[in-house]
């Protein structure tokens, strides 16, 4: 092992060391976040921010004060899902989330677009920064559970939320496909990186259930899931199901309306935390 110059931004040692020298980015004076909760993937269109506006509107649902921290800039979906359109709020000093109907506080890039269709063009320390700011800059008021939508993969904003933001855990997102395997592995290992415990694992397009005769057809194949948990030492895994009914709601930002326990027993997790 070679010897520690005390320069953690070159050395990807997960050392006691390491762990302390880790400071996250200060709240705004006016906010209160007890908990915040990371929703990863590591490959696009799998239903990361599908799983993030559950989550938040499951724990909502049990009395929770729940938020989102819409981080995926170059392609948030946060708004939509909840049918937010109007242009978040502020001042020199401050911002204000919005606030969807059951109560959930969001703030998203969306929000602060002169048009939702605005193309994204940014390098990744401008990105990155914009990260950082709904974290310091945003009045989150006495939020129980802030579950934070990252981009996919392991890249600038993953790690920029990872060191700027106290993030007490994640779940991990995938779709059933021999794939993922892989990119859970990689979605863990930097978890373990950075010192941050992994949740559970959320499989999306799970199955199909006919309405007709009950039975589940596994269009994209047999589920990996327990064999993927087991091997990651992942503690809880869920599945979702491909139902158009339910994309129907999502795609009219009825999401709060969504029937289904899928998640319940993630939200359990997530409460132990």
């Amino acid at each position: 092992m070679s010897e520690c110059t005390h320069d953690c931004s070159s050395c990807s040692s997960n050392c006691s060391e390491r762990k302390n020298a880790i400071e996250h980015e200060k709240l705004h004076e006016l906010s209160s976040v007890k908990k915040v909760i990371g929703v990863v993937s590591g490959k696009g269109g799998v239903g990361k921010s599908l799983v993030t506006s559950m989550m938040a509107v499951t724990l909502n649902r049990r009395g929770l004060k729940t938020a989102i921290l819409d981080a995926d800039i170059t392609g948030p979906s946060i708004p939509q899902a909840f049918g937010i359109h109007e242009r978040a709020t502020g001042s020199a000093t401050e911002l204000y989330p919005a606030v969807s109907k059951t109560g959930i506080d969001i703030m998203s890039l969306n929000l602060l677009l002169e048009n939702e269709t605005d193309p994204v063009v940014w390098r990744g320390p401008v990105i990155a920064g914009v990260v950082k700011q709904f974290w310091t800059d945003v009045v989150w008021k006495d939020v129980d559970y802030m579950f934070v939508d990252m981009p996919p993969g392991t890249g600038d904003v993953p790690l920029t939320v990872f060191q700027s933001i106290p993030v007490d855990g994640i779940i991990i997102v995938t779709s059933p496909q021999d794939l993922v395997s892989m990119i859970v592995t990689k979605a863990v290992n930097m978890a373990k990186l950075m010192n941050i415990p992994v949740l559970g694992i959320v499989e999306n397009m799970s199955y199909f259930e006919c309405t007709d005769c009950g039975k589940k057809h596994f269009i994209f194949g047999e589920s990996n899931l327990e064999r993927i948990a087991a091997a990651n030492e992942i503690p809880q895994i869920a599945r979702i199901p491909i139902d158009p009914d339910f994309a129907n709601q999502v795609d009219r930002g009825l999401i709060e309306l969504f029937e289904g326990d899928w998640l319940e027993k993630m939200a359990d997790a997530v409460e132990n935390a």
